[in-house]
Formats: structure tokens, C-alpha cells, sequence
């Protein structure tokens, strides 16, 4: 009896899959050879060019500084508005996971912005929004650069999306498309490159969180990014145990060392959590018990006298008081500056022949929570909200 084979519609090769996982096998093994090639050559270039390198990010950092004294003169945007919006710059970084440079860059554009520019309390988070914009576009990944629609969700739609494209045109204008400026986190790179810190993760991302710390206070506007990496460096090797805080430094290392100091006891409470994460080290938590531990051994060392007369009650402050920038005449000369030229009012922000009016925010969260977003609870920028309203 014959058999005879029936034809099957469904075939293995044996030979078809072992050839083609053997081509995507070397295509990837080439790829790494590509990639590991490539980072040696610049390694190599780095070594050869680094004093020029480091040359012209002391130039760029020099021309790219924000003056604090010309934000003083401003007569609606106050200091005790910027942790606000700092905040919500913070969330915005972490909801997008843009890189740490990003954010240092935004700041960075924000405060020269505000350097030459009166601002408008009601487009001060819009010029943050438009700083952000421009740096992630500069320096990011293209594939997590925001778009205007979730920048405008953010800000609870307080914005039209054609005010964000006309904020950034603005913005770059004004600062004559001078985008780049050596960050705090490229110093700091350079720093633990050649210290001894040197793939120590722990203080890598203590530096990163008392830098953020420092974003908070006029103190550190105008501070060169150098400097705030060496400091900020050196105190973190010393709160972790990794050195001494007090050695050799020079003067202007040491004073902002000492400025640093004293501004780590009220972080945001938005900058704890996310330095509160695994992956970043726990950082803020670990802060948080070495400054408890310091306060315990301060408390030994000096017990508190009795007091000979009654201790008189501290008056309370309002958040008008906390640190409130003074109010100046506009023209005026103030530490050789004069008042820089107006932001554009309202009538600037116009879709075709209508303008557009500033309707109150809807109480809505203001950060999105995608993967791997922030959560913060609506109370969190309610006086924020409050104050864009007016």
C-alpha cells in the first residue's frame, strides 16, 4: 500500500529561523562594537580638548549668569512666589522623565528671562512653561519633549496653546537665541569624574538634591554653576560620611558651602518625595536624619539656660512678609541696573483679531499622572492657582 503525503498549508524550516536569529545576532553584536568604538574616540577627544572645554564653559557661564538685582526690581513677580513654581517645574520635569540637565537649563532660561523682562505674576508660569519647552527641545530626548495640549492640561487650560508658542518665540527673542549654559549637573559630572566620588551613586544624586534645595532661594540666583557643584559635592561627601565638610576649600567654595547649609532644614515637600525615592538613593530621607542627628548632638553639647525674663512671643508672618521683594519705582538705577523693559500685556497674546481675556483656573489637579509621574494633591498649588486668578 502507497502512501502518499498530504500537502500542509503550515511548514517549519529548520534552517530559515537559526539563519535569521544569526543575522540579528551580529547586526546587534556590530552595533555595540559601533557603540563601544564610538564612546572611546570620545573619551579620547575629551582628554585631548578638556582644558579647552572647560575654557569656554567658564566664558558661557560668565555671559549666561541671571542678575539677581534686576529680578529685585521687579514690582509684581515677589521671591515668595518662586518656590511655586519651581515646584510645579519639578513635577513637570519627573512627569515627562526629562533629563537632570533639563531642568537646571529651564530655571536657568526662566531667571534670565526675568533678568530683562517685567513679568506679570498671571505669565509667570507660563514663562515657565516656555523655558522648560525650549530646554527640553535643546537638550533632551525627542520622543519626550511635552507638547503644548498637555503643558495647557497642566496649567488647568489657564492658557491658550497659541500663547505658548508666542511665549517661547518671546522668550528666545529676548535672549537673542542664547539657549546653551554649562548647568550646575555638567560641573558636577566633570567634578565626580575626577574626584573621589567617583561612581558613587549615593553622592551623586545627595549633590543633584541639594542643588534642586538651592533653585528655592534668591541666595543662589546668581551663583556660578561651577561653584555650586563643588560645594554642593563637597557637603554631600560630608553628610554621608565620605569627608570632611570643613577641609581645604577656597573662599568662595567655602561661603557657598556654609549658604548651603543652612537652607537644607525646610526642603519642598514636592523635592522630598521625589528624593525619597529607590532610585534616587532615598537622598532626602538619609538628609533628613543626619540633620535630626546634628540637632540631637547640638542639644548636648549647649543645654538651653533658663531664661532670667519672660520670652517674649515671635509676632507671626504673613506669606506677604516671607521674603517680599521690595517695591520699586520703575526707572529707578538700582545697583547700576536700569528696569528692564515690560513683558508684553495682555493684547500680546492674541488669536487672529480677538483677544483673549484670563479666566480663573478650574480646580484641577495641575501635573498629569502618567507612568512614572509625581502625584501631588490639589491643595499642593492652591495659592499658586490664587495667584494667577488676579
Amino acid at each position: 500500500m502507497a502512501y502518499h503525503r498530504q500537502p500542509c498549508d503550515s511548514y517549519f524550516v529548520e534552517e530559515a529561523y537559526p539563519q535569521r536569529a544569526t543575522q540579528e545576532y551580529l547586526k546587534m553584536m556590530g552595533r555595540r562594537k559601533q557603540e563601544a568604538m564610538a564612546n572611546e574616540l570620545s573619551r579620547q577627544a575629551c582628554d585631548a580638548y578638556i582644558e579647552d572645554i572647560v575654557n569656554h564653559m567658564q566664558q558661557m557661564e560668565d555671559e549666561t549668569l541671571p542678575d539677581v538685582a534686576s529680578i529685585d526690581i521687579q514690582q509684581e513677580i515677589q521671591w515668595f512666589m518662586r518656590p511655586y513654581l519651581i515646584d510645579f517645574l519639578i513635577e513637570a520635569h519627573a512627569a515627562f522623565q526629562l533629563l537632570p540637565e533639563t531642568l537646571f537649563l529651564a530655571v536657568n532660561l526662566l531667571d534670565r528671562y526675568c533678568s530683562r523682562r517685567v513679568v506679570y505674576k498671571r505669565h509667570y508660569q507660563l514663562v515657565g512653561c516656555a523655558a522648560l519647552l525650549i530646554a527640553a527641545k535643546y537638550g533632551d530626548r525627542k520622543e519626550r519633549v511635552p507638547m503644548i495640549r498637555e503643558l495647557k492640561s497642566m496649567c488647568c487650560s489657564l492658557y491658550d496653546e497659541d500663547m505658548f508658542t508666542q511665549m517661547e518665540w518671546h522668550v528666545l527673542n529676548t535672549l537673542e537665541w542664547v539657549i546653551g549654559h554649562p548647568t550646575v549637573d555638567t560641573w558636577l559630572q566633570l567634578s565626580l569624574k575626577d574626584g573621589s566620588a567617583h561612581e558613587d551613586v549615593e553622592v551623586e544624586h545627595m549633590a543633584w538634591y541639594i542643588c534642586e534645595i538651592a533653585l528655592y532661594h534668591k541666595d543662589f540666583v546668581s551663583k556660578k554653576p561651577s561653584i555650586m557643584a563643588r560645594a554642593s559635592l563637597a557637603l554631600a561627601q560630608g553628610i554621608l560620611g565620605r569627608s570632611d565638610i570643613t577641609s581645604e576649600h577656597d573662599v568662595e567654595v567655602s561661603k557657598t558651602i556654609l549658604e548651603l547649609s543652612h537652607k537644607l532644614d525646610r526642603p519642598s515637600q514636592v523635592l522630598f518625595r521625589k528624593y525619597a525615592a529607590p532610585h534616587m538613593s532615598r537622598v532626602s530621607i538619609t538628609l533628613d536624619q543626619f540633620l535630626q542627628e546634628q540637632e540631637a548632638l547640638n542639644r548636648q553639647a549647649s543645654p538651653p539656660t533658663p531664661p532670667c525674663e519672660p520670652v517674649m512671643q515671635k509676632p507671626t508672618m504673613s506669606i506677604n512678609a516671607f521674603p517680599g521683594t521690595p517695591q520699586k519705582p520703575y526707572g529707578n538705577m538700582v545697583h547700576g541696573y536700569m528696569t528692564p523693559p515690560i513683558t508684553p500685556e495682555g493684547e500680546y497674546f492674541m488669536n487672529g483679531n480677538e483677544i483673549k481675556g484670563y479666566h480663573a483656573a478650574p480646580r484641577c489637579p495641575v501635573t498629569p499622572t502618567p507612568a512614572g509621574a509625581l502625584y501631588i494633591p490639589q491643595q499642593q498649588y492652591q495659592p499658586y492657582q490664587d495667584m494667577t486668578m488676579h
